[in-house]
């Protein structure tokens, strides 16, 4: 990595390690560990500097927003990584089934991201990055959130593009672990075929929950069957029959909209997921399976921020705003980081409303959020990480 990368190459289970480093640049630190949480411990600051350190994980995973120290002063952060590969145990879902050999390798489009390797990675980015201590420790106790979707939850690898699900680390405390297997692209039934449930399943424990947000790639499905009103309810039962077998907690989230405004007023934001989130919500009310109302919320987001404004939300940006970009970025489904932490909030909100007990374990510093009366873009920062793409991802 162009930026630095201090790695631990032993099979640890604790690290603990002085590190004293400080930079202008962003820099990564890694060490292989098995898969499942750990809880990692980070000293932020430097003895003979000011410093400006934000701490992500994996890839992109917001773990630490701003942490400011002055010269010799310095701040300790705990918060929980949720490691994995792309080995699958013969447990839970695969236990037991013909054909199925003792594991199995998934083989995730997303091969070479951090998300998916043998390395626990994290990465000091912000102004005037430093780190004088990190220790790494197993965690069996964390509750486990386990998120399923589309390119809308997915940790984007790459620059501009964001998802919520990595931004809704930010907001909980070390009790609590965000495990992403989303991916661009995926329906409920592709995540199923390509076998990240059996993956999710297989690191699932009683009383952990599972979050899942589709219909947004599920309505250009035209197999036989297919739609809103059939084989979409036929999967997402599949989701809940299998995480209650193991004793966790499922929920579901109506798409995100996409930023397309009636041409007449540029006012009001078009329905484009056909019935999707309405047979989401009739498979939730039949089967008691709680429905984050992100539809909903993120329409009224798009419609108080404007046409217009509403673009910085998005992957809306001119040709050579990022090195090596020809062309203008003009994305009206995928988010920018301030759009997917804006929407990392409302998916909090919804575990509020929802009463779930979870929200304990927000920050101190969480303030509740209302889509209508959303942060201010240009008060929002944030600081690039080195990989960036221009291609779209999956799913449109």
């Amino acid at each position: 990595m162009a930026f630095g990368l201090s790695l631990l190459n032993i099979q640890a289970q604790v690290v603990d390690t002085v590190l004293n480093r400080t930079s202008d640049k962003p820099f990564y630190f890694s060490v292989p560990v098995a898969d499942g949480n750990y809880k990692v411990t980070v000293t932020l600051g430097a003895k003979k500097r000011a410093a400006h350190t934000v701490v992500r994980a994996e890839s992109r995973r917001l773990m630490v927003e701003n942490c400011m120290t002055k010269k010799g002063c310095f701040e300790t952060f705990s918060f929980v990584v949720s490691k994995r590969s792309p080995e699958i145990l013969a447990t839970g879902a695969l236990k037991g089934e013909k054909n199925i050999p003792e594991r199995v390798i998934l083989k995730p489009r997303e091969h070479d991201y951090l998300n998916w390797d043998s390395l626990l990675t994290l990465e000091f980015n912000g102004q005037a990055p430093a780190v004088q201590r990190i220790r790494i420790e197993p965690d069996e106790e964390a509750v486990t959130v386990f998120l399923c979707g589309n390119s809308t939850v997915v940790d984007q690898e790459l620059e501009p593009w964001a998802s919520w699900g990595q931004m809704i680390p930010r907001w909980f405390t070390d009790k609590v672990a965000i495990s992403n297997h989303a991916e661009s692209g995926l329906t409920a039934r592709t995540f199923i075929n390509s076998h990240r449930l059996d993956k999710v399943l297989s690191m699932l424990k009683p009383h952990d929950f599972v979050i899942c947000e589709f219909g947004h790639n599920d309505q250009k499905e035209h197999q036989s069957g297919d739609g809103a009103w059939y084989h979409f309810p036929y999967q997402l039962k599949l989701f809940i029959d299998k995480v209650r077998d193991a004793e966790a907690t499922i929920i579901f989230i109506t798409p995100t909209q996409r930023r397309r405004f009636d041409e007449a007023t540029h006012t009001k934001i078009l329905e484009t997921h056909g019935d999707f989130p309405d047979a989401m919500r009739e498979v939730g009310c039949r089967e008691m399976v709680p429905v984050i109302e992100l539809h909903d919320m993120t329409r009224d987001f798009f419609e108080t921020l404007g046409f217009e404004g509403s673009k910085k939300a998005l992957v809306h940006y001119p040709a050579h705003t990022f090195p090596g970009q020809d062309k203008a970025l003009e994305d009206n489904t995928h988010f920018n980081p301030y759009g997917a932490y804006e929407v990392s909030k409302m998916v909090v909100m919804g575990m509020k409303q929802q009463g779930f007990p979870i929200v304990q374990e927000l920050r101190p510093e969480w303030q509740d959020f209302d889509p209508k009366h959303p942060d201010v873009p240009e008060a929002f920062k944030w600081y690039p990480s080195e990989k960036q793409d221009f291609k779209k991802p999956d799913g449109q």
